[in-house]
């Protein structure tokens, strides 16, 4: 395997995740790290701190990882596409569906890879769901559910709550159930003083008919990562926090106790915990940059899923402004 020279830009809460392991990784060397507010976790070690994308792509970097607020995805992405350098972008993607469009043209002109770090694709839990999916294993799905609350964090300044955590389960969601959205409603509140939305509720429909619902918050105490899908033989419950995967199936056992039948229309069956290895998902969204850019198989989040993700996050805000459902047209 070659050895690909790796540079980031951004080293702060999350930068200094992917300075980690991109040390770490096989094939990659991290040569260059660039940082205009410094190094505030020491990451940085052998390496000089740079003080921007210039003199990261100076350094004569293969791949990229950008890693700073969402404003400047598009200024970063559009520099290393014309330098010829593959590059990773921490989602969401870009900070509007023009700047998503215009990165996803440049790195398709440049035949380059162009990834969005959407890391819940790389979750033990959702990866085992995905794979149980594809077996048939829950029969035809009807509604996927999830649940992403938790008390605001203040490195996020750019964005709100939709755009930050959920793109996350817009774009598993699509994922799961291979197929995309097709319209959603939405509302929104304000209740942290900034001008964006610290809570969202949507719902909406998918190509293939299956009901979503999500509800993603800033405001909560408690910690929620949690995926549901319900389908023809059950339900299968992914925790992502902490990388379970649960299948509650239909039972087949008759009720006998007739003041419950009321309450059931599916009587409860077996609980299953499944056993399954679990790896760092950022370990393995580098492994799958990596691996896209070696020419081998792959399955990296690209630049043109990242932005239909982006476009749903979009339709949704403007159904909470206008208050009615809204289609999802494709970027």
């Amino acid at each position: 395997m070659m050895t690909l020279r790796a540079g980031l830009l951004g080293v702060g809460m999350m930068g200094r995740h992917h300075a980690r392991v991109l040390r770490e990784l096989d094939g990659v060397e991290l040569v260059a790290i660039a940082d205009p507010g410094g190094d505030p976790h020491g990451v940085a070690g052998e390496l000089s701190i740079l003080p921007d994308i210039d003199a990261l792509i100076a350094e004569g970097v293969d791949i990229a990882v950008v890693a700073v607020p969402t404003r400047y995805h598009e200024d970063a992405a559009l520099k290393l596409a014309s330098a010829g350098v593959h590059t990773l972008v921490e989602k969401p993607i870009a900070d509007t569906v023009e700047a998503g469009e215009r990165m996803v043209a440049a790195f398709d002109a440049a035949g380059l890879v162009g990834a969005v770090g959407h890391i819940e694709r790389f979750n033990p839990a959702l990866q085992e769901l995905r794979r149980r999916l594809e077996a048939g294993e829950l029969g035809s799905v009807y509604q996927i559910q999830t649940r992403r609350q938790g008390p605001f964090p203040s490195r996020i300044a750019d964005v709100g709550v939709s755009k930050d955590l959920a793109s996350h389960d817009i774009d598993l969601t699509a994922w799961v159930a291979q197929s995309d959205y097709v319209n959603v409603f939405a509302q929104t509140t304000f209740k942290s003083g900034r001008e964006y939305e610290d809570m969202i509720a949507v719902t909406g429909r998918l190509a293939s008919g299956v009901i979503v619902n999500h509800l993603v918050n800033w405001l909560s105490p408690m910690k929620e990562r949690v995926t549901v899908v319900t389908g023809e033989k059950g339900a299968f419950v992914a925790d992502t926090s902490t990388g379970d995967l649960t299948f509650h199936s239909n039972g087949t056992v008759p009720l006998e106790w007739e003041s419950m039948k009321v309450f059931r229309g599916v009587s409860e069956g077996d609980v299953i915990r499944y056993a399954f290895p679990k790896r760092e998902p950022l370990r393995v969204e580098h492994e799958a940059f990596r691996d896209a850019v070696l020419g081998e198989p792959s399955d990296v989040v690209t630049m043109a899923q990242g932005l239909r993700t982006l476009a749903v996050v979009e339709a949704a805000l403007e159904s909470a402004r206008a208050g009615s459902s809204v289609a999802v047209d494709a970027p």
